[in-house]
């Protein structure tokens, strides 16, 4: 799965960095500390403004400080995890090992303490950044296609299309594995969360009906789910005409 680095004009995109920190100070100096041309920071001092500005925006990686006025960022951390694996580091004046731990388990990718380097922070983010395009990419773009996992946005030639939660695991597994033949039990297993003893038989080809349909690969000159008979299907891009 490759993710998109370049904007249309060819030029590198920047990855947006949301500062989630009601210290005005120590929010200014993340992002001076960040300036440059990789980075583009979105400033917030609230969990409520931290909460817009992951609706409008799409944010790459998120610096979360705990005590906000409005609430807990563990709180909001939860809240997080249950629609979306963007890496957050966690910031916080309190460096006692419970509270590190219990940050850790809430899914946080990190915990840094106050006071601390800022330059140490920006290494942190870098590798943060580096393991979530190498590990766990969440874009995916062609000429026809621009597949958003994070933010669940789907568009075939620019326009949006509504894929199901099955879809979405179908789609994600297939473009994550390019060239790969997946098989049917793997495809079966992935898509239902091992459940797929219980499924029927033919639940996995209907699936693969519908996403196709959506994709609309019967209009563009190539098709990308090819269907390798006795065994499973691949992502790949193939001629028109030569589709299973």
């Amino acid at each position: 799965m490759r993710t998109s680095k370049r904007n249309r004009q060819g030029m590198e995109t920047k990855k947006n960095i949301l500062i989630v920190e009601d210290d005005l100070k120590l929010n200014n100096g993340i992002r001076l500390a960040l300036k440059g041309q990789e980075y583009h920071c979105l400033q917030c001092d609230s969990v409520q403004a931290g909460r817009t500005a992951v609706d409008k925006e799409k944010i790459d990686l998120i610096l979360l400080d705990i005590n906000l006025p409005d609430g807990n960022g563990l709180d909001w951390l939860v809240e997080i995890r249950q629609k979306s694996q963007v890496p957050v580091i966690l910031i916080s004046a309190n460096n006692m090992e419970m509270d590190i731990v219990t940050g850790l388990k809430l899914g946080a990718n990190d915990y840094i303490t106050k006071p601390f380097s800022l330059m140490v922070l920006r290494a942190r983010i870098e590798v943060q950044l580096r393991e979530t395009e190498t590990e766990n990419p969440e874009t995916y773009q062609t000429e026809h296609y621009a597949f958003d996992f994070r933010k669940m946005d789907f568009r075939v030639d620019g326009t949006s299309v509504e894929l199901s939660r099955t879809e979405q695991r179908l789609l994600r597994k297939l473009v994550e594995n390019p060239g790969v033949v997946l098989s049917r039990e793997t495809l079966t297993d992935e898509i239902w969360s091992g459940d797929s003893e219980y499924v029927e038989e033919h639940a996995l080809t209907v699936v693969i009906k519908r996403l196709r349909g959506k994709l609309r690969e019967a209009e563009h000159e190539n098709a990308y789910i090819r269907t390798v008979y006795g065994i499973g299907y691949v992502w790949e891009r193939q001629e028109k005409g030569k589709r299973a």
